[in-house]
């Protein structure tokens, strides 16, 4: 019990002290997290993968080997929840909303801060591939499942070029081909801006909760939460020895797989039009409950 609460205090109770501040932020001042979004997405989060992939020197084996592994776990779980929603007799709406919020987890704004503080670094590179990896999905599969065939292929193959930490990956990939390093002046700006992509990550990440609505749909609301809480964390350690990862690698990819839902998620469930109170109400529970689960995992991961 002692190492539950260690393990809780250390990592994951920072990460809901900030998030917690955004959260008040949000309710009481009435901060839009669009902004600050924005600037989290288009700037310190390419920077923030980019530094840790230079930094951390992985060879490109290992990123693609890591790409693999998180595509991998995101479409089994996501066949998991499309499976279970059909059993369960979901209408329409409700199958893709499960389908969504179990296939995207908060891999960014929650899974980045919380490996960095449980497992260090190496982990952290890892971590970032995984992130972008499930960037790029959400703008292009996510997408094409939120859209329910009203968005061709094209357009959503077109989304690949929005998710800037896309070419954050493709120039540290080439720098790390050629073995060029950055000038002074811009290693330090890199490093500076990287510094403070985390804390952003969390004070959006309470800003985007504050917003959650509810819900009437508990059976969709707990078949996300289960297969994205628990069934998720499985497979992540299912694949982890199937793909051979090592010690870092296992641990930034079990964590990532067992994230709850990714606050993305509401976004395209308002822009296209599906059930926002379900979407919203599903990421808030997860995220709420997530400490139970994550716990646990970090004490075993760490062993």
């Amino acid at each position: 019990m002692t190492e539950l609460y260690q393990t809780f205090t250390n990592n994951l109770l920072p990460i809901l002290i900030i998030s917690g501040a955004g959260f008040l932020l949000g309710r009481f001042l009435k901060v839009e997290p669009r902004p600050i979004g924005r600037v989290t997405f288009y700037i310190l989060s390419p920077i923030l993968v980019f530094n840790l992939l230079v930094e951390s020197q992985l060879s490109l084996d290992r990123i693609g080997l890591m790409m693999g592994y998180a595509a991998a776990v995101n479409f089994l779980v996501a066949g998991l929840a499309y499976l279970t929603g059909r059993i369960f007799r979901l209408d329409r709406i409700g199958l893709v909303a499960v389908v969504l919020t179990s296939l995207f987890s908060n891999t960014g704004n929650y899974g980045l801060p919380l490996i960095s503080f449980a497992f260090g670094q190496e982990a952290l590179a890892y971590a970032s591939v995984y992130y972008v990896t499930n960037a790029i999905l959400i703008n292009t599969v996510g997408v094409l499942i939120a859209s329910l065939g009203h968005l061709n292929l094209k357009e959503s193959l077109l989304g690949l070029l929005k998710v800037p930490a896309t070419y954050a990956v493709l120039v540290a990939m080439l720098m790390m081909r050629v073995g060029w390093q950055l000038p002074t002046p811009l290693a330090r700006t890199v490093s500076l801006a990287a510094n403070g992509a985390i804390p952003a990550m969390l004070v959006l990440l309470g800003l985007e909760l504050q917003r959650a609505e509810w819900t009437k749909n508990i059976r969709a609301l707990s078949i996300s939460t289960v297969l994205r809480l628990l069934v998720g964390p499985l497979v992540g350690l299912g694949l982890g020895s199937l793909f051979g990862l090592n010690n870092s690698a296992r641990q930034a990819g079990v964590t990532e797989a067992a994230m709850p839902s990714a606050v993305l998620t509401t976004v395209l469930a308002s822009e296209y039009n599906l059930d926002s109170s379900l979407v919203t109400a599903i990421v808030f529970v997860t995220t709420l409950l997530s400490p139970f689960t994550l716990t646990p995992l970090l004490l075993l991961l760490g062993r």
